[in-house]
């Protein structure tokens, strides 16, 4: 199969069932509907599970279940649905199970508006559940990219066995553009899933049981120290970027997601005014690329934070720069999306007042 024009939410849908997906839970909310109603049709059509669930957080706890019987399994919201899942996905990171997670954001906080909104970073990069967890974290910024990374999460989640997470906002989820769903992707060595619960005896001849329940304080502390060994692992192998039209910058932009295609148009119009922009595009938000950060060259003086929210992916800016060069932010919130002007106008305020 060649390039498909497809609409986002159906193509990342797709791209689940090509990444081996086994069973979808999830329950409708805008505007992410488009997923469970594609899966509904071509999950059965595969002779894989689909169930719409009576809630969200019978949906995450259906998730629980099903990964831990070995099953590769897909769930998809967005914002005040992953908000109800917090609880379940706290689980699932404290229990080692793998699944994927689609959050489709849209303006907050509450239930908000339906308008895109990058409005749930720290949702998605602090998480709203309890106790020391992380889950791999991505924010892709074209369809192509998407379709790729949801492909890849299922194999991402089994060899860390972990939850992940693909965050996109309302317009990703919304649009259409041309996609190959068939493009390789890089694959995992992967392990036999000899931890499932699924009837079958482990390593020491008895049945597997998965539970996040530690009630010895000594026995939990073990547990979050492996956890963060798995992290610290991602932390370092994981990492992804792109570095944007860095070399002799004097500003560069951190964006992503549909925050970093309006900011690609301003940098192509600053450069025809005479002004060299660069960017560095978070693809992981969760682990944060600090290694892009060390990559800046000397002519850089200003950081500047574009977000379609009010400065959540800045702390995370300002800890990767570690006091380095200036920071600034410039965002919109509710679920306005930012024009290239809007950019251009920041860019050139931050030049006028260094030259002053």
């Amino acid at each position: 199969m060649g390039k498909v024009l497809m609409k986002g939410n159906e193509a990342m849908a797709l791209a689940a069932i090509k990444g081996g997906c086994d069973a979808f839970f999830g329950y409708p909310i805008t505007p992410q509907n488009e997923i469970p109603e594609y899966l509904s049709y071509h999950m059965v059509k595969e002779g894989r599970v689909f169930v719409q669930a009576e809630s969200e957080v019978a949906a995450i706890n259906m998730v629980y279940g099903a990964a831990g019987a070995g099953a590769r399994v897909l769930t998809s919201s967005s914002s005040p649905g992953i908000a109800l899942k917090q609880e379940g996905i706290s689980y699932l990171a404290g229990a080692e199970l793998p699944c994927v997670i689609i959050s489709v954001m849209r303006g907050g906080p509450g239930l908000g508006g339906i308008q895109p909104s990058q409005g749930d970073y720290n949702q998605i990069t602090r998480g709203g559940g309890n106790g020391d967890y992380h889950l791999l974290a991505f924010a892709p910024e074209s369809l192509q990219e998407t379709v790729d990374i949801v492909k890849q999460s299922f194999d991402l989640a089994d060899y860390y066995r972990n939850p992940v997470i693909i965050a996109v906002d309302g317009l990703i989820g919304q649009m259409m553009e041309p996609v190959e769903i068939d493009k390789e992707v890089p694959k995992k060595t992967l392990q036999a899933k000899d931890w499932a619960a699924d009837g079958h005896s482990g390593e020491r001849g008895k049945r597997n049981t998965i539970v996040s329940l530690h009630l010895d304080a000594y026995d939990l502390e073990r547990h979050n120290l492996k956890l963060k060994a798995k992290y610290d692992e991602m932390i370092q192998n994981e990492q992804r970027y792109e570095l944007i039209n860095i070399d002799q910058a004097e500003v560069v932009i951190v964006a992503y997601g549909t925050m970093a295609r309006v900011a690609r148009s301003a940098i192509a119009a600053l450069k025809e005014e005479g002004i060299n922009v660069g960017m560095i595009r978070p693809i992981s938000i969760w682990p944060f690329p600090r290694k892009a950060f060390k990559q800046l060259p000397d002519t850089v003086h200003t950081l500047l934070t574009v977000e379609m929210s009010l400065g959540q992916m800045n702390q995370d800016v300002h800890l990767a720069n570690n006091g380095r060069l200036n920071v600034e932010f410039y965002g919109r919130a509710g679920g306005v999306v930012p024009e290239t002007q809007e950019i251009v106008d920041a860019v050139k305020k931050i030049v006028k007042g260094r030259n002053q």
